[in-house]
């Protein structure tokens, strides 16, 4: 088990019912995707996992942490281990693909030998190597995204959360990342994707868990969903 949830509501002031009664356990190296129209709680639930939000009732668990209860130091910790492709990509507008990868292993503490190793190989994952001195605004929507990914996968997390990953993009762009999310996952990395894209779940085999309003109707390794 890498990643647990024990009887987990989420409300908002004063009674908006964002999740409730969520019980799920997520093994390493699954590939996930959490399903459900806008409003079904999948954002809420990213945020609980890293600790960004905490449950108004019940548990969080990665390994033996639990999230809910961890300090700034040991959700630092957790964050490392757990990588985030956010729906706005959240590059830094200032720095080049390149320095926007390296600036995450130098929060961590990475050598220069370690970032000049590392950022050109991640480069090459999300097949980003020959745009390395661009900067964000130079690059499509597409091409964020892929490094958005490539940002999460810098410090070789145990799990990708990749959070409504297709965006605003075309088919051939999101064929592209769901192609590199399997990639990753076949190197042994666990990745959730929190979608309500149909074609992005078409495409990727694994585990689906719809929500509806806050609960788990559906949870299924079968390609034949729907939503509720």
């Amino acid at each position: 088990m890498i990643i647990k949830l024990k009887n987990v509501s989420k409300i908002y002031p004063p009674h908006s019912i964002a999740l409730q009664g969520i019980s799920l356990a997520l093994e390493p190296g699954e590939m996930v995707n959490i399903v459900g129209r806008s409003g079904a709680g999948k954002t809420t639930l990213i945020k609980l996992l890293i600790g960004e939000e905490k449950p108004t009732e019940g548990e969080v668990f990665f390994h033996d942490y639990l999230v809910n209860e961890a300090d700034s130091g040991t959700l630092s910790l957790i964050r490392q281990k757990i990588g985030v492709v956010f729906q706005d990509y959240k590059l830094l507008s200032g720095k080049t693909a390149y320095d926007n990868v390296a600036y995450i292993l130098e929060v961590i503490g990475a050598s220069d030998e370690e970032i000049k190793r590392d950022v050109p190989k991640v480069l090459g994952v999300v097949n980003l190597e020959d745009k390395a001195a661009v900067y964000p605004h130079q690059l499509s929507g597409g091409e964020k995204q892929r490094l958005a990914i490539a940002r999460a996968l810098i410090h070789q997390p145990e799990v990708i959360i990749a959070d409504e990953p297709s965006g605003n993009l075309d088919s051939y762009n999101t064929w592209e990342i769901v192609e590199i999310l399997k990639r990753i996952h076949q190197l042994g990395t666990t990745i959730i994707v929190s979608t309500h894209d149909k074609e992005i779940i078409r495409q990727i085999e694994g585990r689906i868990i719809t929500l509806k309003e806050g609960k788990i109707v559906s949870d299924s390794q079968e390609s034949n969903f729907v939503f509720y």
